[in-house]
């Protein structure tokens, strides 16, 4: 399974792939907004700095809600850099947008998807990646890891290449669950993927094994 982080924080970024594990990133305005960075130059810049820092797919999301706009923007995004993945809503004009990219050879991900139906769409069109959001879901009790199982089952019976990108992930149980599942891809927080890290038995195994060695000088 791809390790994606869902930040637009440069730091974070940095110390994940210090890590050697990381595999993209995903991002979005409000994350954008919340490390500051408003207004369309340094929204395209920030896009750029962080295809600097990694070595995968950088997904870049377009504002537009409209055929014509999308195709701008995402022919704007797409050509500030090669790993750059044009991020498109799922809607109507979403996934004819998502066709024409396909087409064109453009790499795309597909997002704010909250039923395998949606998720067929977004397969038949040629999306690259498909986000369904499981944290959300699970926000209004309805079974998010469910809606991955289905898709991972539909994606299987027809061989579409489409990635199952688990967007919302939240914590390590998500990562996880979300691995059982044969989600291709996960999307989420630097303490989600750290938490994968933390075990009791490790932290008391390596207090003891330094414990002995120091007995011996």
């Amino acid at each position: 399974m791809k390790f994606f982080i869902d930040t637009a924080n440069l730091d974070q970024i940095r110390e994940a792939q210090a890590l050697g594990i990381l595999d993209g990133v995903t991002t979005n305005p409000s994350l954008m907004a919340k490390e500051g960075i408003t207004g369309e130059a340094k929204i395209l810049k920030h896009y750029v700095d962080i295809c600097d820092i990694v070595d995968g797919d950088v997904s870049a999301e377009v504002i537009s809600t409209d055929y014509e706009g999308m195709i701008k923007e995402g022919e704007a995004l797409a050509a500030l850099h090669p790993q750059i993945v044009v991020k498109i809503p799922m809607i109507k004009d979403g996934v004819k947008a998502c066709k024409y990219f396909s087409d064109k050879g453009i790499k795309t991900n597909v997002t704010l998807v909250f039923s395998a139906g949606q998720a067929l769409l977004a397969a038949k069109a040629g999306a690259t990646y498909m986000s369904p959001f499981v944290g959300r879901l699970d926000d209004i009790s309805t079974d998010g890891l469910g809606l991955i199982a289905e898709i991972r089952l539909i994606y299987d019976n027809y061989g579409f290449d489409t990635q199952i990108l688990a967007a919302s992930v939240r914590n390590t149980m998500h990562i996880m669950n979300c691995a059982k599942i044969g989600s291709d891809v996960m999307t989420g927080p630097l303490s989600a993927i750290e938490g994968l890290l933390k075990h009791p038995l490790t932290d008391s195994g390596l207090a003891q094994f330094l414990k002995d060695y120091q007995k011996g000088n």
